[in-house]
């Protein structure tokens, strides 16, 4: 299976969030962590991350005569580099963005049907800002959006912190006027 064939899966794409951060988790904690993926579904789709190796083992322990791993995220692997990303098609973007949105409402209901789910409480937020810019003004715009992030893409999980989905979305949505 190509990279953009395994990454662009809403599945898949939720596996790689709930194993960020560094953490360790068995296919027992994603299930879980996703309790709207059938288990069967998650646990071939563990499976395939891990025989691409977007997942590794960390552990195996015997658990009542079945064999339970944990697993591990090779971050660098669970990526869409630049050059793979110049190469898709128009429709390669079509099905990886429908694949995020995908994911996005996912997670979205899945926050929304815990138990005291409060998005005033807890920043929630999904405002779309048109904004004016040109050339410039766009690559300086996300340049400082990947620095914000990039400042906190290291932290790891601890007592005081939750784990957030940032997912910045950015396109034009007219064209360009011509010159006359």
């Amino acid at each position: 299976m190509d990279t953009l064939e395994l990454l662009l899966h809403p599945v898949r794409v939720r596996i790689v969030h709930a194993m960020s951060g560094g953490r360790t988790r068995t296919t027992s904690d994603l299930c879980a962590s996703l309790p709207d993926v059938p288990k069967t579904s998650l646990y071939r789709h563990v499976s395939l991350l891990a025989e691409a190796g977007v997942l590794e083992v960390e552990s195996e322990r015997r658990v009542h005569g079945a064999v339970e791993r944990s697993y591990r995220l090779r971050r660098e692997r669970a990526v869409i580099d630049r050059n793979a990303a110049e190469s898709m098609s128009l429709d390669d973007h079509r099905h990886g963005f429908a694949a995020g949105m995908a994911a996005l409402i996912a997670e979205f209901n899945t926050y929304l049907d815990r138990d005291g789910a409060d998005p005033a409480a807890d920043s929630v937020g999904y405002a779309q800002v048109p904004l004016w810019l040109n050339r410039d003004e766009l690559a300086e715009l996300v340049d400082e959006i990947l620095s914000a992030i990039a400042s906190r893409r290291n932290n790891k999980p601890a007592p005081d912190r939750s784990l957030h989905l940032l997912s910045p979305i950015l396109f034009p949505i007219e064209e360009r006027p011509q010159d006359d």
